[in-house]
């Protein structure tokens, strides 16, 4: 009986570093609208934080909506979106190259020099 678990367990095994390499790296050429081809990371969920200056600014040209406008789950959602079109290599060069700085509010603040 013993045995038998061990056996089952080899038998749904994850998949291998190089297959889930080979799945990674398929997506690294594929560009669309004459983008420059260049490699790049993978997104998933987790890369919300990090990838926030990017998701704003394709929320503002793609959506039309500025990031401080959404709730939370709201984002959230629109991230999930975002993260299949990064994946797929079907945004602009720069979100892959890197955003410094994004618009955050539709508010014109009124700062003084």
């Amino acid at each position: 009986m013993g045995s038998d678990r061990k056996s089952k367990r080899t038998a749904y095994s994850s998949p291998s570093e190089s297959e889930e390499k080979k799945s990674k790296d398929k997506h690294k050429s594929k560009r669309s609208k004459g983008e420059v081809n260049m490699d790049f990371q993978e997104l998933s969920s987790d890369d919300y934080f990090a990838k926030n200056n990017e998701f704003a600014t394709w929320l503002k040209e793609e959506k039309n909506v500025f990031f401080s406008d959404l709730l939370s789950e709201s984002a959230r959602e629109l991230f999930a979106e975002f993260v299949k079109a990064w994946n797929r290599g079907k945004l602009e060069s720069n979100y892959y190259e890197g955003i410094a700085t994004a618009p955050r509010s539709s508010h014109n603040w009124k700062i003084k020099k």
